[in-house]
């Protein structure tokens, strides 16, 4: 209990960190940040809602159902946002790639899933996968934002390989725990099972983090795709912009 605590502070903190760094990155106005911050609000505030219910709580196509709603729908609200809206777009071509990157520090908490999985309450592969993963890119993330911001597209290499682990991280966690749930999908491990992510204050990985973090590596690879990037940024010189193509 008092480690779950702990936890929920933690990822508390975590999200908001999260969502005042894209906030302020997103938008130039006061207003629009404000917006901005209070529909994350509201949406984090909807997932500690059905984690205190617990909602997902349950084996069976039901459960994992919910999840897997929770995961995939906010990335696929914010995909079809960027795709439909110019303001958004705009938005995403506005925040420096340095803060897209910067904001996945947080992923050092995976930590959480090494001492859940050392208490026995989270199964092998899933914990230790997962946590040494995001252990890995947080750790990395200040770096890659820092390399970005003081040699621009000289660190694109570094950028592109960075920012395809952290997706791919964040895609084989789920991928490991959705097979590590109770009910018709599970196929791996026994034991504890990785039905203890539908529970407050764990839900809010899958159901707001990860959303949000996945994006944040849509986005990136959005940009360099389009071909603007933010040259070197260091104190005393002005942002700038130079074009490039993958």
């Amino acid at each position: 209990m008092y480690f779950d605590l702990v936890g929920g502070i933690e990822l508390t903190a975590s999200a908001g960190i999260v969502i005042a760094i894209l906030a302020a990155g997103l938008s130039e106005t006061w207003r629009t940040r404000a917006a901005i911050a209070a529909g994350f609000g509201a949406w984090f505030s909807m997932v500690t809602a059905l984690a205190a219910t617990e909602a997902f709580h349950q084996a069976g196509s039901a459960g994992l159902l919910g999840l897997g709603t929770a995961v995939f729908l906010p990335v696929a609200v914010m995909v079809g946002a960027a795709i439909w809206s110019d303001r958004v777009r705009e938005a995403i071509q506005r925040i420096p790639l340095s803060s897209l990157v910067a904001v996945n520090t947080v992923r050092i908490l995976g930590v959480s899933f090494v001492m859940l999985y050392a208490l026995g309450r989270l199964p092998a592969p899933f914990a230790p996968v997962a946590g040494w993963g995001d252990i890995a890119v947080g750790l990395t993330a200040p770096l890659v934002a820092w390399l970005i911001a003081t040699r621009g597209a000289a660190a694109r290499s570094v950028l592109v390989i960075w920012n395809a682990v952290g997706l791919a991280d964040l895609i084989v966690a789920v991928g490991l725990g959705v097979t590590s749930a109770p009910g018709p999908l599970q196929l791996i491990g026994s034991g504890a099972g990785s039905g203890l992510m539908t529970t407050l204050p764990w839900l809010l990985i899958p159901g707001f983090l990860v959303p949000t973090l996945a994006c944040t590596h849509l986005a990136v690879f959005y940009r360099l795709r389009a071909g603007v990037e933010p040259v070197a940024e260091a104190a005393g010189r002005q942002p700038s912009t130079v074009t490039a193509t993958l």
